[in-house]
């Protein structure tokens, strides 16, 4: 009966869960740990970063598998440097990076041994990049997560899915069966080859959201084999569900937790109140580079869905597509000097915090850590906020200049009246509270 309320959460995907699963001490101290991040990298970087439009390139265009993988020979990502990335990283006050090892184009950004579509058989650069990457995260103490795509439009093992009908793949020559065991071998790779890996980010089960007949994507086995691969190894999946047992992480695309603006959300989904959350979006447009995107989100559109984020005791994985090249956006970069400018100085505010008293709101969010509560403002506007608090409020003063705030108390909470804010990011008033 779990298996079916579960197949009916997720649409025509039959989900079985880790049976008995229980997060050993590592994965629990990993949970803790990720859970105090609030701020995390997503890089979005493979062959399609070739083609500047998009990860979805493939998909979009029609191309064949057979035309498509041509361009390897052309990638030859010269200006990567895993250890300046790592560097912009961290200063911007990240706590990890998830980055693609796998997206549904199939190719590999490491030397797998199951595929010689990869990085170093297929291309004229040679090099490994997770390699490359993780030296770089373990050295500087950046936790690396890797996401890891289900589907595959290339390959002919891969039962066809709603996704990859125009690039030439045969259907009538899929093997579950084999193209599973082909996954584990490359999980078994990254999990053996590379250090700690802080998590496997799936993706792509909604790829058979509606087969008639629910798919078996025989997560029980696959989740079992990273937990005893590496116990502190979390687990996250963005089927857009609710959280099943083996998974470690909840996941929201686009979605602050229990929003539903892209209309992705699995009916019946529920927020898990056990798991770290984590929602990821974009920097500008496109998760993959697309020459054509500058739309990038200012420091103040940043900040404020940080805020939110952390509002709801969730992390912001924040996405940045890589140039064929290897370096990452100009603009990007300048992104993460200012955010991480602005972290230096306020971040005590965001990371190591919980989900404030009160849910997130138009003039901005609460956060909390032990007896302070902080209260970001970060509606340039508001001239006064309401808080519905069932606490006692002791103080309230602005966190950068110790300056009193008027705090009053009515029937219907407490009201501050906010001091002049218009050149602020983030307003940021502290309550100590009993």
């Amino acid at each position: 009966m779990i298996v079916a309320a579960l197949a009916g959460m997720l649409g025509g995907t039959a989900v079985q869960a880790q049976p008995g699963y229980v997060p050993s001490e590592e994965n629990i101290k990993s949970r803790t740990e990720f859970d105090e991040c609030r701020l995390g990298i997503f890089i979005h970087w493979g062959l399609y970063s070739t083609f500047a439009q998009g990860e979805w390139y493939m998909q979009n265009a029609g191309i064949t598998l057979d035309e498509y993988s041509k361009v390897a020979d052309a990638f030859y990502p010269h200006h990567f440097n895993a250890r300046e990335w790592v560097k912009a990283f961290k200063d911007a006050g990240a706590g990890y990076v998830t980055f693609t090892s796998r997206h549904h184009e199939g190719f590999s950004m490491w030397k797998t041994d199951v595929s010689d579509y990869n990085i170093v058989d297929a291309t004229p650069y040679k090099r490994d990049i997770i390699r490359q990457l993780a030296d770089a995260c373990h050295d500087e103490d950046l936790r690396l997560h890797l996401y890891y795509s289900h589907l595959d439009w290339g390959r002919e093992d891969y039962p066809m899915g709603r996704t990859g009908k125009k690039c030439g793949k045969d259907s009538t020559r899929a093997d579950y069966d084999h193209y599973f065991k082909f996954m584990n071998a490359q999980l078994t790779e990254l999990l053996t080859r590379y250090g700690e890996i802080g998590a496997i980010w799936f993706d792509g089960m909604w790829d058979h959201d509606e087969d008639k007949t629910p798919f078996d994507w025989r997560l029980d086995e696959q989740y079992a084999l990273i937990h005893k691969l590496q116990p502190g190894c979390l687990v996250g999946n963005n089927h857009h569900g609710s959280v099943i047992p083996g998974e470690d992480i909840q996941i929201f695309e686009r979605d602050l937790p229990g929003e539903n603006t892209t209309g992705w959300v699995q009916e019946g989904m529920q927020i898990s109140a056990k798991n770290p959350l984590e929602t990821c979006t974009t920097m500008n447009g496109m998760w993959g580079y697309k020459i054509a995107d500058q739309n990038y989100k200012s420091l103040d559109q940043i900040v404020a869905l940080l805020v939110r984020t952390s509002g709801h005791g969730a992390n912001l994985l924040m996405n940045i597509g890589p140039q064929p090249n290897g370096e990452l956006p100009a603009t990007a970069l300048s992104r993460l000097k200012e955010l991480g400018e602005w972290m230096r100085q306020y971040g005590s505010t965001i990371k190591g915090t919980k989900a404030g008293d009160i849910k997130p709101q138009d003039w901005g969010a609460t956060t909390r850590k032990g007896d302070q509560l902080y209260v970001h403002v970060t509606d340039h506007e508001a001239t006064s906020v309401t808080l519905p608090l069932q606490c006692k409020v002791k103080s309230a003063v602005e966190f950068e200049t110790s300056a009193k705030v008027e705090c009053k108390k009515t029937s219907e909470g407490y009201v501050l009246t906010l001091n002049p804010h218009k050149d602020k990011a983030d307003y940021i008033v502290v309550l100590t509270t009993k």
